[in-house]
């Protein structure tokens, strides 16, 4: 399973969403990969904390190598890097990312985080989180996965970028990669109380736009675990919004969502 957090909106929660579920995924015993390919870094920073600004070989320098001729390129695993979670790796982002990306288009390079993949077989689940932009990254992203989870704002904002997303999504699946899935649309910062989210959840689930039934709330928990650079199943784990990142993990999943977890 390979699955793309995409949207192409920045501050709608594809880090926190991508790495939570990442740490989910590694905590019900599964070997998972979680792919930074945001030139800010903020999953890589979000897992390693200090760690990530001394690391020796990123995904940047994969690309680079993408980029020259040598003879015997270094193994893909070798840009991997363990997190301190266990059956959790990482591979992480640098900002460089952002001063090669009109290199890689003008060498045609689209399909190498896919060749990439697959090359490292092995891992039970793979996230990726892309940049707030629909770019050479966040289309390697969609060719390279086989889902798609959109993170929406409850917002009008939102809602109108939602219906352009959604067909750029349609554009990629008949053009590179008819085994992409859009599995749903997560509804995040969900403020229950107030009139305004519920009625416009209400009018896309009624347009028939694929809805999650999980709801994410908005808590200041979220910013402590990417200060303390944990995810919140190890920094919170019976606080409410960890509880609904586990029932969004098990709805993804299509799994019951007292499923036991090792942790």
């Amino acid at each position: 399973m390979r699955r793309v957090i995409f949207n192409q909106k920045g501050g709608v929660g594809k880090t926190t969403i991508a790495c939570n579920l990442a740490a989910f995924s590694a905590a019900a015993g599964q070997k998972t990969l979680l792919v930074d390919l945001d030139p800010q870094a903020n999953s890589t920073q979000y897992m390693l904390g200090n760690k990530a600004d001394s690391l020796e070989l990123t995904l940047a320098d994969y690309y680079k190598e993408t980029l020259s001729f040598i003879w015997f390129p270094k193994e893909v695993g070798a840009y991997v890097h363990a997190t301190p979670i266990d059956r959790l790796a990482l591979l992480p982002a640098d900002e460089a990312l952002g001063e090669l990306m009109s290199r890689l288009e003008s060498r045609f390079k689209i399909g190498k985080l896919k060749d990439a993949l697959d090359q490292l077989g092995g891992y039970d689940a793979i996230y990726i989180d892309t940049p707030p932009a629909f770019n050479f990254y966040t289309l390697s992203a969609l060719i390279a996965a086989d889902r798609c989870l959109i993170p929406f704002d409850c917002d009008d904002f939102s809602r109108r970028a939602l219906y352009r997303l959604l067909d750029r999504v349609r554009e990629v699946q008949q053009d590179h990669n008819r085994d992409l899935n859009v599995e749903g649309i997560v509804v995040n910062h969900f403020q229950e109380r107030a009139n305004l989210p519920r009625a416009l959840v209400s009018e896309l689930t009624e347009e028939g736009l694929p809805i999650l039934q999980t709801r994410l709330s908005n808590s200041v928990i979220i910013r402590e675990s990417h200060q303390n650079a944990t995810p919140l199943v190890n920094y919170a784990p019976n606080h409410k919004l960890t509880m609904q990142f586990r029932s969004l993990f098990h709805e993804l999943n299509g799994e019951d969502e007292n499923s036991p977890f090792t942790i």
